[in-house]
């Protein structure tokens, strides 16, 4: 059996903020307890509302910003243990594409020298040798190398986000974390990039996670899904399980809400009521609980279990 590229077990990050100066400090659980497996090759997504964690999931993963507990399994080396060069030996497998194109580039350097520099981090070849790799990549996503004497200004978001890719992959990763690589971008972009994104996996025997607030992107592009919600994995399928017969409540009103491109066929809209409570103060038992048009005693108690329902099908919900 395909052991995981990237296992992640009970990974949480707890932030604390304080109310003036002398304030009671108050815990911000942003990540809480999420246990993911990514297997080579695949493409998995990670969706939910704007806060309930998924970026800081993502940016943990990397040690971007240090987990307050759990373990990141990466090619079976918990990475959590590694520090200094050990770190940064293990980084070169694992790159980030972020959300702004723009705000992710240095604006005071050309986009050859943004693409060369991991290259010098990682002491890989002569200036030479970097040059011709930064010349090849520049155009393995749809750029030309005239184009590296110019500054990120000069560019549009589309092709902007194109050399956020090619800095990813610059290093030959192994695994790329796609922070809404999208979002930013003009729907016809949004294609543009996806289609690129899914060629490049093909060419380099990528991994993917990505996350998205996007169902319709997800569809596209995902293997497996997982939902987030206050930062709990609530519900984790592949693609056609989860939008073909979602189980949690949550997954069913986040599907509803989607827009259907046929204007013959009605779909049924699940309204949630109220908004979703502060991570600073979760409510007790399942999270969801205040929103669910299914709420029973036991969810305003007990933390339901992530269970396996059906083969592959993980669910948190106390509903049969």
């Amino acid at each position: 059996m395909t052991k995981p590229l990237l296992e992640v077990k009970g990974l949480t990050k707890h932030f604390t903020s304080k109310q003036g100066l002398f304030g009671k400090e108050k815990v911000v659980r942003a990540v809480d307890g999420v246990s993911l497996s990514v297997y080579p090759g695949e493409t998995v997504s990670i969706v939910g509302e704007s806060g309930c964690g998924k970026s800081t999931t993502g940016r943990c993963i990397l040690r971007l910003i240090e987990p307050t507990d759990g373990e990141i399994w990466f090619e079976g080396e918990n990475i959590r243990n590694l520090d200094g060069a050990e770190l940064r030996r293990a980084r070169r497998d694992m790159q980030l594409v972020f959300q702004d194109p723009f705000a992710s580039l240095n604006p005071r350097k050309t986009i050859g020298q943004i693409l060369e520099d991991p290259l010098i981090v990682h002491g890989i070849g002569s200036a030479a040798e970097r040059r011709k790799q930064v010349e090849e990549m520049i155009g393995i996503v749809g750029l030309s190398k005239q184009q590296l004497n110019r500054f990120p200004h000069e560019f549009s978001g589309g092709q902007r986000q194109r050399i956020g890719i090619a800095r990813a992959l610059i290093l030959r990763p192994k695994l790329i974390i796609a922070d809404e690589p999208v979002s930013a971008l003009d729907v016809s972009i949004q294609a543009q990039i996806l289609n690129l994104m899914q060629d490049l996996q093909k060419e380099f025997k990528l991994t993917y996670l990505f996350i998205s607030h996007d169902l319709s992107v997800v569809r596209h592009i995902s293997d497996r899904v997982a939902v987030m919600y206050l930062g709990k994995v609530v519900e984790v399928a592949d693609k056609k399980s989860l939008y073909e017969k979602p189980t949690h409540p949550y997954t069913q009103a986040l599907l509803s809400a989607v827009p259907v491109p046929d204007p013959h066929q009605t779909t049924q809209r699940i309204i949630l009521e109220g908004d979703m409570p502060s991570p600073a103060n979760p409510p007790a038992g399942c999270t969801f609980h205040p929103r669910c048009r299914h709420c029973m005693d036991i969810c305003k108690t007990t933390v339901p279990p992530l269970r396996e329902q059906t083969a592959g099908h993980w669910v948190s919900c106390h509903l049969e």
